[in-house]
């Protein structure tokens, strides 16, 4: 009997389960309401635009450059001594302007050349290494990083070298960075062209 009310209980509570969905999704299902609701949003209407206001345009005249009227020259025997004044070119062209020095040119400055006519630069030698993969390991890792780093073989040694800069005091903070971000002890020596 005890088995009898178990199911008969099972029962009941799986029929009361099936009518309290027939009771929320039933009248979902058979009624259409809301595909017949309409929103209607009542907006104010467009503001009207506002009148510009009308501006008038008067000619200005414009007064036509004048010439100033030349001071006499000198006379050649005249003890004054007079220095040439620059030449200036019209009003109406400020791009034809001419100077003309009163004093000559200084020097040009020394040429920082080498003896094959390359600017003289600088870069830093990182690491001598004598295994070949250990150098360009180095080299990818740098160049990685942004640096333009190089290789360089002497007497079968395989030098690591980041640069070349044109300025020493640039050189020198390359180098001073280097060190901070890899540890390693580099040192500014004068770039030398790869010889072919």
């Amino acid at each position: 009997m005890a088995l009898l009310d178990k199911g008969l209980k099972q029962r009941m509570v799986g029929a009361l389960v099936l009518l309290a969905l027939a009771v929320i999704f039933l009248p979902m299902l058979l009624s259409r309401q809301d595909e017949l609701r309409h929103v209607v949003v009542e907006a104010p209407p467009m503001p009207p635009v506002p009148a510009m206001p009308k501006v008038e345009m008067q000619p200005v005249a414009v007064p036509e450059p004048q010439v100033l009227p030349e001071e006499p020259l000198p006379e050649q025997g005249s003890a004054e001594s007079v220095t040439p004044e620059p030449e200036v070119a019209p009003v109406g062209k400020p791009e034809a302007v001419v100077a003309v020095p009163t004093q000559p040119a200084a020097p040009a400055p020394t040429s920082r050349l080498d003896a094959n006519g390359l600017p003289i630069s600088w870069s830093v030698q990182l690491a001598s290494l004598s295994s070949r993969s250990g150098a360009e390991s180095l080299q990818k890792t740098l160049r990685s990083q942004g640096y333009n780093a190089y290789i360089r073989s002497v007497d079968g040694m395989n030098r690591v070298f980041v640069g070349p800069l044109i300025e020493r005091a640039e050189a020198d903070r390359l180098r001073d960075q280097l060190k901070r971000q890899h540890k390693l002890n580099g040192f500014v020596v004068r770039f030398q062209p790869e010889r072919s």
